[in-house]
């Protein structure tokens, strides 16, 4: 029987709006808000994994499993492999890297990119959804994915490419991209030890070393684009919008 695991990489180093795993929504961390999602899947073992002794903290006296990592590491994807080494589950085939920043993701799209991705033997999958608004296109904060064909709620495709602005005259199987991952370990392995490429730096998108080192990633349709804290201004919508739901 196929093995997962669930790792959500966190740190508190976020320029922007800092201790930003810590702030509370209804009285519970953002952190442990997505650690709560992650376990709802019952997809596997959930497990953070972070360099802060405060966030290892916090995660820990809520109940929940938590993996000390270094403190500094390149990319989540670099975290998330050590604690994965840390695990030393021999049996685990693959992994879910769940950001850490998305209280408000919706389950049921992990759901499905987990069920599609391992019926397609897929060596990384990650979820996309339907660009409503126009001005997205334009968008430098927003990543976008071109795939080979179009996608829909039972189809799977490759990725041919990932950017962050797209033409308006060029917007043929273009969708937003969320950034939730499922890595056969195998493949999560060759991807660490692989040298970050040009295009990842400048671009600041991880993903492109895998497509240029000939790793083929596959996409899912998600049903909704998560709303991710990465301003104060996020935050607080998010806190209304979660506070007012419950």
């Amino acid at each position: 029987m196929t093995k997962t695991i669930i790792l959500i990489p966190s740190r508190l180093a976020a320029t922007r709006l800092p201790n930003k795993p810590l702030l509370k929504i209804n009285g519970l961390s953002i952190i442990n808000h997505v650690y709560q999602k992650a376990e709802s899947a019952e997809i596997g073992d959930t497990y953070v994994a972070t360099g802060d002794e405060r966030i290892y903290e916090e995660v820990t006296k809520n109940g929940g499993k938590c993996i000390l990592t270094e403190k500094n590491h390149k990319t989540g994807t670099d975290r998330i492999f050590e604690a994965l080494q840390k695990l030393n589950n021999k049996k685990v085939d693959y992994v879910i890297n769940l950001q850490g920043d998305e209280p408000m993701i919706d389950i049921e799209d992990v759901k499905n990119l987990h069920k599609q991705a391992i019926n397609n033997k897929s060596e990384i999958a990650t979820l996309a959804c339907e660009i409503k608004n126009e001005i997205m296109f334009s968008k430098n904060h927003i990543v976008k994915v071109i795939s080979e064909e179009k996608i829909s709620k039972d189809s799977i495709t490759k990725a041919k490419k990932f950017l962050r602005k797209v033409l308006q005259n060029n917007q043929e199987n273009v969708y937003h991209h969320i950034g939730i991952y499922l890595y056969k370990v195998s493949i999560l392995e060759k991807f660490v030890n692989l040298k970050q490429t040009e295009n990842e730096i400048s671009q600041k998108l991880e993903q492109l070393r895998a497509m240029e080192n000939n790793i083929l990633i596959d996409v899912i349709l998600a049903n909704s684009s998560p709303i991710g804290v990465d301003t104060h201004e996020d935050y607080m919508e998010i806190k209304k919008l979660m506070e007012y739901k419950n």
